[in-house]
């Protein structure tokens, strides 16, 4: 029997592409997670290994869909092996049925891994070069200067930083993180 898993990182993401796919691969039984590969607690992938028995094969769309990492990867494919199941990477064209499936699983694992590292170092680097730049990263601020001027004057004047924050339209958490050093608590 052929059980199949089809992950997408966030809920925004389709599906449809990887069932249709494995559907097409003859999975008798599907399962489905929406979440980072980066997490081990995938309730799908947990159901689909628990669906498994002695010769049926676990099928994914591509091997970036089981696991993100190699480490990962290798774990699942030695259960998967211990069980007397396989593993069917259909993208990939792996079938761990065979000694060259097993040989190329490995291989792809590794260079997925590999590639994957990468690109964390070059969004590390990227940052700090844009940093050094004087680049300020991250979220915009909500506040202007022109309504932080009017927040102190206005906060001067004696006005509750409640009162000022629906007046600016901004949170009063958002007021206070811009205002710490002229503010007293209300």
């Amino acid at each position: 029997m052929r059980i199949g898993y089809a992950r997408v990182s966030t809920d925004d993401q389709s599906l449809n592409l990887q069932l249709d796919a494995l559907k097409a691969a003859g999975c008798t039984r599907i399962f489905t997670d929406k979440l980072s590969g980066k997490s081990r607690k995938r309730p799908g992938l947990d159901k689909a290994l628990a669906a498994l028995t002695r010769d049926n094969q676990l099928v994914v769309w591509r091997l970036d869909r089981l696991g993100r990492n190699f480490r990962d990867l290798v774990d699942i494919a030695d259960e998967l092996r211990e069980r007397g199941t396989h593993l069917i990477a259909l993208s990939e064209g792996i079938d761990t049925s065979s000694n060259v499936g097993e040989i190329i699983f490995r291989l792809m694992s590794v260079f997925s891994d590999f590639e994957r590292n990468l690109i964390v170092e070059r969004t590390r680097a990227g940052l700090a070069a844009a940093k050094s730049r004087g680049v300020r990263l991250g979220r915009q601020s909500t506040i202007t200067a022109r309504q932080l001027r009017n927040a102190k004057a206005l906060r001067q004047s004696g006005m509750s930083v409640t009162a000022i924050a629906k007046r600016i339209s901004v949170g009063r958490s958002t007021l206070y993180r811009h205002m710490r050093d002229t503010l007293v608590a209300d």
